[in-house]
């Protein structure tokens, strides 16, 4: 159903006002629009699931397609890789096709493209596959915020963009309670094909779903093409993100550092081209209005360091459960439920209440909240003498959970409230991109610190390690967070 299709829908069943009222009433809002959003949070979470899905089944992939570490590590740096390079491009075409239109292309594309995990017969084919997901997920995922920036009144934006923060948490956390559920059932005898085919009826419902209710919505000045930008972002994004997927099973070479010294140079020159672009009136791939915003460039800052934290935690732990306490892969699944608990709660709580009322120091009280959860759960290990029990490590999950809910629904309401409609495309793929950067890192630097303890026999202290890097990131966060404004809103804040 197209924008003009449900205006006018609308118009045959809701009274019509009189001439004398039709001046000063505001045009009512998109009827369908909470089912609009969640069609954008299925994607999304469909999205992240595949993007953590990968840890758990690892063992169950390379026991069945064969292939050393480097090919299991491809299986899901093959995903990140595509999908961080696809991103910034990938928010812009919405603004030049289409955002309804892009949705849908992407979303099928990743559909095919997740049938094809499913159904890969050797460790190349189940890599490319995952290759071919990611570029489909960079063109779906930064539609969504374009979507819901569209159609929603600003009354109820902070609303809809805090929906965002507790879907994230909890398919980052909930993808290894999936995955494990998923290989240890083993549904038809698929095994983990089956974590990859789960993406086909949810796929299919989101479809049906957003073809029939996601109105069009792009950019109205008609932006053009940006090829030199898009080659060159392109460019800078795969030399800095490939030796942070790689570096670390390699060994970090001498030619990781080159690719990424290199990958400042040439991401300099896109932020040139872009400015100048911008000075001679032609729409640039990443508006550099974008940085003049408090909240967008700080949220950038903020977002990268959160996101490193929270997913090489999220790799670290699932590693060791399996690899150090010897969980199955339910198990270990499993034992990240108290996190995914917390994380609902939490980010309930701040979306719906505290958000709103109190603004940036929720975030901040949450980036403390989860460090003294990781706290507990530093000192459970250390008193457990190298046993730990599922149970042992809830109440320090629980507690990591809820803090991460609290922080995260915030972020991205105060992060993209500023933002206009003709810039959001530009807004989302930037964002996201940072948050899949702060993902690579977070793997490449806390992944190293693990497996280099980890392999010398110094299993508890190896992830002590990561635990004591994680909670100082996330206590940088909370001082970082001071660079966004207290307010998503200026009628946010309290009067009087």
């Amino acid at each position: 159903m197209t924008k003009t299709q449900a205006t006018e829908t609308q118009a045959t069943t809701e009274p019509r006002a009189t001439a004398e009222q039709r001046p000063e009433q505001e045009p009512p809002p998109y009827r369908w629009r909470w089912w609009a959003l969640v069609a954008v949070l299925t994607a999304e979470i469909m999205d992240l699931l595949d993007a953590t899905v990968v840890g758990i089944a690892a063992p169950s992939i390379q026991a069945h397609l064969g292939g050393g570490s480097t090919v299991i590590q491809w299986v899901a740096a093959g995903y990140t890789l595509a999908f961080a390079v696809g991103l910034i491009t990938g928010g812009r075409l919405g603004d030049l096709y289409g955002r309804r239109r892009m949705f849908l292309v992407g979303l099928v594309g990743f559909i095919a493209a997740s049938v094809l995990c499913g159904l890969a017969f050797s460790p190349g084919t189940l890599i490319a596959a995952r290759v071919v997901q990611g570029l489909f997920g960079a063109v779906l995922i930064p539609q969504g915020f374009g979507l819901i920036r569209s159609i929603f009144p600003a009354k109820e934006l902070g609303t809809a963009f805090g929906a965002f923060g507790p879907a994230i948490g909890l398919s980052t956390v909930g993808g290894p309670i999936l995955a494990g559920a998923l290989v240890g059932w083993d549904l038809g005898g698929a095994g983990w094909r089956t974590v990859f085919l789960i993406n086909v009826p949810i796929g299919l419902a989101c479809l049906a779903l957003a073809w029939k209710i996601l109105p069009e919505s792009r950019a109205d000045n008609g932006p053009r093409p940006d090829p030199v930008g898009v080659l060159l972002v392109s460019t800078g994004l795969i030399l800095l993100v490939y030796p942070l997927v790689q570096g670390r099973e390699l060994g970090w070479p001498f030619w990781c550092y080159a690719m990424i010294g290199a990958s400042v140079l040439v991401l300099g020159g896109f932020a040139v081209h872009q400015i100048r672009r911008s000075r001679a009136g032609r729409t640039p791939l990443v508006e550099p209005e974008l940085f003049r915003s408090r909240a967008f460039s700080g949220g950038l800052l903020v977002g990268v360091v959160f996101f490193a934290a929270m997913t090489g935690l999220v790799l670290a732990l699932g590693l060791y459960l399996q690899l150090g306490l010897h969980f199955t892969a339910l198990q270990a699944g499993l034992a990240q439920a108290p996190w995914a608990l917390g994380a609902a709660i939490g980010g309930g709580l701040s979306g719906a209440v505290l958000g709103r009322k109190f603004g940036r120091p929720v975030l901040q009280i949450g980036a403390v909240i989860m460090a003294l959860g990781i706290g507990v759960v530093i000192a459970t290990l250390d008193g457990a003498d190298g046993v730990v029990t599922i149970w042992q490590l809830s109440p320090g999950l629980l507690v990591c959970g809820l803090g991460m809910g609290l922080l995260i629904a915030p972020f991205f309401d105060i992060v993209l409230a500023g933002v206009t409609l003709p810039m959001v495309g530009s807004a989302s793929g930037v964002l996201n991109a940072v948050q899949q950067l702060g993902g690579a890192a977070g793997v490449a630097v806390l992944g190293t610190v693990f497996f280099q303890l980890f392999e010398s026999g110094d299993q508890v202290g190896a992830f002590d390690i990561v635990l004591w890097v994680t909670g100082a990131m996330l206590l940088a966060v909370s001082l970082l967070a001071f660079t966004l404004p207290r307010w998503a809103r200026p009628e946010d804040a309290p009067t009087g």
